[in-house]
């Protein structure tokens, strides 16, 4: 009987530690996968663990198992192609030449571009959750960014930038729609060079209609005086007549320099580029202004005419080269003198001056000569007939053959107009 009960009790005592010790390795087990889940979950988003879990156990918490490995595989690779676009999307708006700024509903930077930061003059570092206003101190911009915000409408507006030296924006501002509340993305469209543009655009068409107005003007006051009776005056006819010609060829002049100088600027080119021998050229514009320099009382000097070569347009530099000598001969004064040379410039330059005795260009307008209509003697000009076309032709032409143009002038002493080509190779 006591040998019995003590079997018995050795047998409870021994399966209750083998169960014990069975019990105890599955819940280490169990403690370790569950472990190895965490582990995996919360690497979802990183790099993929180093251990693998062992998924063909058939229990609840490998189906689990299963199931985490199939949705982590799934989550990294989204992740991963998000992280490539976003990293290309920010790459695409960090080059944008249009600025780009985006904020959320407290007013803090979430984004800016470098052409923004540029803009707005931002030297350190740009930081994210910056206040708005930290960046940008334009009451402008903080109050377009407010009212999007506020009303959630898109809004569009032009302005100025003190910061970015005046220049010109077209600001378009939207809501930006996030969890946290409404925010705003605007861009930042530079308008600077445009608006320069129009304003060119309008300057020029101001200045045709004021250079046409008042040879038409004399014309139609002339012919009209003459249909009024004037006509059967031999004393006043012939006289008439002669004025209504003389503004006749003037605004033909205008006409012909607009023509000449809208071919230049469109960049048409007439034919191929050829050798073109500078001394011929010099020597034809000679003879062409000999008729004129002799009326003017001027007297035309070659200098020194090297026999050198450029490669370019022959009418176009010949048309170039006498503008010059007509502005030199007409802005001259009677007994004056013009001189031209050609030698060598610079390295592989060639360079051409054409200097007079004449009137001399205040130095406030040296740096306008060039352009379009400008005259620094208005009177003289319209007196002698210049339809202020000239020099913007000349500086065209040469910039067109590679070369460069400057000035250098006295007033009341003369001016000297200096171009340099490129020579033409040896053949």
């Amino acid at each position: 009987m006591g040998s019995s009960f003590a079997y018995v009790l050795g047998t409870a005592i021994v399966v209750t530690v083998v169960a014990s010790i069975v019990s105890l390795y599955r819940s280490r087990v169990r403690s370790r996968r569950i472990r190895e889940l965490i582990h995996l979950t919360d690497g979802l988003l990183g790099p993929p663990p180093k251990t693998k879990l062992e998924l063909n156990i058939d229990d609840e918490i490998g189906s689990l198992e299963r199931s985490l490995s199939a949705v982590a595989g799934e989550v990294r690779g989204a992740v991963k192609r998000l992280q490539i676009e976003a990293a290309r999307r920010e790459a695409i708006l960090s080059s944008m030449s249009e600025g780009l700024l985006s904020v959320d509903k407290d007013l803090r930077v979430i984004f800016c571009n470098e052409a923004i930061t540029r803009a707005v003059g931002l030297r350190r570092p740009f930081r994210e959750g910056l206040p708005l206003l930290e960046l940008v101190r334009d009451a402008e911009i903080l109050a377009i960014v407010g009212e999007v915000i506020r009303f959630g409408k898109v809004t569009k507006r032009a302005l100025k930038l003190g910061a970015a030296s005046g220049r010109s924006f077209e600001v378009y501002a939207a809501p930006l729609e996030a969890a946290a509340g409404r925010g705003a993305i605007a861009v930042f469209h530079d308008i600077t060079d445009l608006e320069r543009l129009e304003q060119v655009r309008k300057d020029f068409i101001a200045n045709v209609s004021h250079e046409m107005r008042t040879p038409l003007a004399s014309v139609i006051a002339y012919a009209d005086t003459l249909l009024e009776g004037a006509i059967e005056e031999p004393a006043v006819n012939r006289k008439f007549v002669e004025v209504i010609r003389s503004n006749a060829v003037r605004l033909n002049n205008i006409s012909a320099d607009l023509l000449i100088l809208s071919d230049l600027e469109s960049g048409a080119l007439p034919g191929q580029p050829e050798r073109v021998a500078i001394r011929e050229v010099l020597e034809s514009v000679l003879r062409t202004m000999e008729p004129e320099a002799r009326a003017n009382e001027v007297s035309i000097i070659p200098g020194e005419l090297q026999d050198k070569d450029v490669m370019g347009y022959r009418f176009r530099l010949e048309q170039a080269l006498l503008n010059l000598l007509v502005n030199a001969v007409k802005f001259n004064r009677a007994g004056g003198e013009v001189r031209v040379s050609v030698r060598n410039g610079d390295a592989g330059l060639v360079r051409i001056d054409v200097s007079d005795t004449g009137i001399g260009i205040p130095s406030q307008d040296l740096p306008r000569i060039f352009e379009r209509f400008y005259r620094a003697d208005k009177a003289r000009s319209r007196k002698v007939g210049g339809t202020g076309l000239g020099l913007s032709i000349v500086k065209h032409v040469i910039e067109g053959m590679d070369g460069k143009i400057r000035v250098e002038s006295q007033l009341g002493r003369g001016s000297t107009f200096t171009v340099t080509l490129p020579e033409a190779p040896a053949d």
